[in-house]
């Protein structure tokens, strides 16, 4: 997100700032994006989720022009392999209906299947106990979300973006206290500031506390598997979410990816990045072997914990200015949506702090305004 932010801050011919990007780790170790799944879907329940990855899906096709033609950017493209969501009861199933409508209206190609379409498309799953899946196979899939982010920040650095590797430790409010009118680093430099984007991820309410301000959002942990089947499926597996929550794709040649976390998801300490093996034996398995028979006989070749930044009030993005501390921007909560929606939350956060508005997409429904207020947003597509 912060590179995001940054890079289209460079991209914009009305901004006369500086950009300074404050990055715990220029390694990017220990980081919800270098844990990422780097998907794609277009399947939410909100049309404002829907756009924001249509313009992301656009972006990462058209990557190179979007950089202005620079011959040194990657042609990237989607891998469109689709999400299939499985329902198991009518009421999910009248959910995938609701959703499904709200996706076509905004212009995508999401469609309903039975479980006979499935079977015949797909007749590997077990869908004895499934009464409707979704699925849409147009800008849905994985990309190269460490491609994206390595130009974010190749390019916003030769434009004058700094980058540097420290630590926020503490905030200073003008006497009002309408205003951050420095941050201090762990380093010790105290650093004046015009505008302060919290861009830190799971660790967003711990940074907004430096402000005196809060934020609901938590780190989340969420697994990952990549296994190999000993007996490969003979088409492109979906990413398939499972109503048991598991979800499974394809990565290519016979190796396959799942996610999954505890039954009981609870905030978890901000370096625990720590693997629960009894999660695995006892739900993430059992749930693929039954939902993809071929799957009981694979074996685990890496594994991985990464944190989703959980908004905790309604699993959507947190934008915009701060009610009271005007020039504390939110760029948080994405819930697991992160790197898929980076690209319009980033050019929106830019338009934000340039105009004071945003332009592209109006995201002012997600601005930090709504927490106190009491309205939430309520999306209902959280993997």
């Amino acid at each position: 997100m912060g590179a995001s932010a940054a890079w289209f801050l460079s991209d914009n011919a009305d901004f006369d700032g500086t950009v300074l990007v404050v990055e715990r780790d220029l390694t990017y170790e220990a980081c919800s994006t270098a844990h990422t799944n780097s998907c794609m879907r277009q399947q939410f329940s909100t049309e404002l989720n829907v756009r924001i990855s249509q313009f992301a899906a656009n972006f990462v096709k058209n990557i190179r022009s979007y950089m202005g033609g620079d011959t040194r950017v990657p042609d990237l493209s989607i891998h469109n392999f689709g999400y299939m969501y499985l329902a198991d009861t009518e009421a999910f199933a009248d959910t995938l209906r609701e959703s499904v409508s709200v996706q076509n209206a905004a212009g995508a190609a999401t469609r309903l299947m039975t479980p006979d379409e499935i079977k015949q498309a797909y007749p590997f799953y077990n869908v004895d106990d499934i009464v409707l899946g979704s699925i849409n196979t147009v800008d849905e899939g994985y990309f190269d979300g460490a491609g994206v982010f390595d130009w974010w920040r190749r390019q916003s650095r030769e434009r004058g973006v700094e980058y540097v590797q420290n630590e926020v430790v503490a905030m200073t409010r003008n006497a009002a206290g309408t205003r951050v009118e420095s941050v201090t680093l762990a380093s010790g430099e105290v650093i004046a500031c015009g505008q302060v984007v919290n861009a830190s991820g799971p660790r967003a309410d711990r940074t907004a506390r430096m402000a005196g301000i809060s934020v609901p959002v938590e780190p989340r942990k969420r697994f990952t598997w990549m296994f190999n089947a000993a007996h490969p499926l003979d088409r492109d597996l979906p990413l398939t979410i499972d109503p048991s929550g598991v979800h499974v794709r394809e990565v290519g040649g016979g190796t396959y990816q799942a996610g999954g976390h505890a039954d009981i998801d609870l905030a978890v300490g901000y370096d625990d990045y720590d693997m629960d093996h009894a999660i695995w034996e006892n739900h993430i398995w059992p749930a693929l072997a039954t939902r993809i028979p071929q799957f009981e006989a694979i074996k685990v070749t890496s594994e991985w914990a990464g944190h989703y930044a959980m908004n905790t009030f309604d699993h959507n993005a947190i934008m915009g200015p701060h009610t009271e501390v005007e020039n504390f921007i939110f760029l948080n909560g994405f819930s697991g949506h992160g790197l898929q929606q980076s690209p319009a939350m980033g050019r929106g956060t830019a338009e934000w702090l340039v105009y004071g508005a945003y332009r592209s997409i109006d995201l002012s429904p997600f601005n930090y305004a709504r927490i106190p207020a009491g309205t939430p947003i309520i999306e209902k597509a959280v993997i």
